[in-house]
């Protein structure tokens, strides 16, 4: 091997290194967020929020009266009594299946749709039950 084989080949080692520190720690802060927030928290978890076709991990908790979800780079808040559906369905609103469920929120004509497992989903549909729009305020949140 020529010591630009050897340069090309440490150097693509060491990008795979840093890649998978970066993504651990990422998974680690997220963790360190659910524990922060599971003090306040009625319901909080891990999940993927779905942007178009990315899958964005986030730290999702259920407040007094807002929904949060957040992870190192995004930090974001829906009020509950701004929300008009919520669904639960097998497949997100792009047709894309799941393991798990999506959760998804309608609020002012905006989806909000995230992923968690099965358990957790449950969790979630006892604590905020699913209700439609055409169902008026018949089922509060």
């Amino acid at each position: 091997m020529t010591l630009t084989a050897v340069t090309i080949v440490g150097l693509v080692v060491m990008a795979v290194l840093i890649w998978l520190y970066f993504r651990l720690r990422s998974q680690d802060l997220l963790e360190d967020m659910i524990a922060r927030r599971s003090s306040s928290a009625r319901l909080v978890c891990r999940a993927n929020f779905v942007e178009g076709l990315d899958r964005i991990p986030v730290a999702l908790s259920l407040m007094k009266d807002t929904i949060c979800y957040e992870n190192p780079d995004l930090e974001a808040t829906l009020e509950l009594r701004q929300i008009e559906e919520v669904e639960y369905d097998d497949e997100t609103a792009t047709g894309q299946s799941v393991d798990g469920k999506a959760l998804r929120l309608r609020s002012h004509g905006h989806t909000f749709e995230f992923v968690v497992d099965q358990a957790t989903a449950q969790k979630w549909q006892t604590v905020l039950p699913m209700r439609r729009l055409d169902q008026g305020t018949a089922q509060a949140v």
